[in-house]
């Protein structure tokens, strides 16, 4: 790796971890990220539930295809969504 710009990277991350210490946060900042991953995950359960049952509502005879599917790929996509927020 090349030396310039192995100082660089160390110098943005002295940055980032300096303005970290600074800007410690809130209970109110933590709460909302909290519950925004909260609902990241459970948002698509719970739809894609909802769109399984009523999918199956509209065949003829009892089925929960749709909706075991549908639960499944919310769960996938949930986990997805908090995945990817975590990551930035």
């Amino acid at each position: 790796m090349n030396p310039l710009k192995l100082k660089e990277r160390i110098e943005n991350q002295v940055k980032r971890i300096k303005q970290a210490q600074r800007e410690k946060p809130t209970l109110v900042s933590q709460t909302t990220y909290i519950t925004t991953l909260g609902l990241m995950i459970v948002l698509p359960i719970v739809g894609g539930a909802y769109l399984g049952h009523w999918i199956d509502s509209l065949m003829a005879g009892y089925s929960i295809r749709w909706t075991i599917t549908l639960l499944l790929g919310g769960v996938v996509m949930g986990f997805f969504n908090v995945y990817f927020l975590i990551k930035d």
